[in-house]
């Protein structure tokens, strides 16, 4: 997968010192993946049910999702795993094509990035051990340890979250939430945050170690991928938002959804308003 990297940046070398340059003010995004029949994506890979590693492979919603997309472009999905605090940096500076992590809509960030459709509810809500009997609600939180992923809208919605408790939880963030349920799990911090279907499945997945706190505690919020602001990028994501339109559809989104998140979620199908 870094290779593909590597190879993206020598083409953009030899196209610039052949006086083509690929990434001009009239450049296509859109027009680039078709003509090289593959649209390379960044993600976090530390990420389940979205993205994980298992038996060694790459699997999870995302990964199959953009299968499915690929399908209907007409182009191979190749994907670059890489820390999440990397990627939105890296989108800018125009090292792949789009970001395929689940990335949680906000005011600010649809002010720097261009989204597509939402697939998934990104809901803020706590994790805590199973066997926790004294937290049954957010509010228990107060003056405990609680942890969420570096650089994410998660980390930031738990800082404003915890200095409204008395005592204020004490927050900490991870590089990657593995990191975060391992500790959990062995009893160095109290609570975990990330978004509501994240935490389900973290839950389906190890019921004697973790439970889901109710209700959860941020606002509304959905996540969908991105890709870099500006007219270049318009034709891709529209192409990619037709592609999740007939996915959606012809019930493909919603067997994915059955099959990673244990239900289907209701998103919106168009514009929306973020609450964060």
């Amino acid at each position: 997968m870094r290779t593909q990297y590597i190879l993206r940046a020598a083409t953009a070398v030899i196209g610039f010192a052949l006086g083509t340059a690929t990434l001009s003010a009239n450049a296509d995004q859109l027009a680039d993946v078709q003509k090289a029949g593959v649209i390379t994506l960044a993600t976090d890979m530390h990420y389940q049910p979205f993205d994980f590693v298992k038996d060694n492979q790459h699997v999870g919603f995302d990964k199959e999702l953009w299968i499915e997309i690929g399908k209907e472009m007409k182009v191979t999905p190749k994907f670059l795993d890489l820390p999440w605090t990397t990627t939105l940096p890296g989108l800018q500076a125009k090292r792949f094509d789009m970001v395929n992590s689940p990335v949680v809509v906000t005011k600010e960030r649809m002010t720097k990035y261009h989204f597509t459709l939402p697939f998934a509810d990104a809901t803020v809500a706590l994790l805590k051990r199973a066997n926790e009997t004294g937290i049954t609600k957010p509010e228990d939180f107060a003056g405990k340890r609680v942890a969420s992923q570096r650089g994410t809208s998660q980390q930031a919605q738990l800082e404003a979250y915890a200095k409204t408790l008395n005592p204020p939880a004490k927050v900490s963030a991870y590089l990657n939430l593995t990191e975060a349920y391992a500790d959990l799990a062995n009893g160095r911090i109290d609570g975990a945050v990330d978004s509501i279907t994240l935490l389900e499945s973290v839950a389906q997945t190890r019921p004697d170690t973790f439970a889901v706190v109710q209700p959860s505690f941020g606002p509304k919020a959905y996540f969908a991928y991105l890709a870099r602001k500006g007219p270049d990028s318009d034709s891709l994501v529209a192409a990619v938002n037709d592609a999740i339109r007939k996915i959606e559809q012809d019930g493909r989104m919603e067997a994915l959804q059955v099959k990673w998140f244990g239900a289907k979620q209701d998103v919106p199908t168009g514009d929306f308003e973020p609450n964060l």
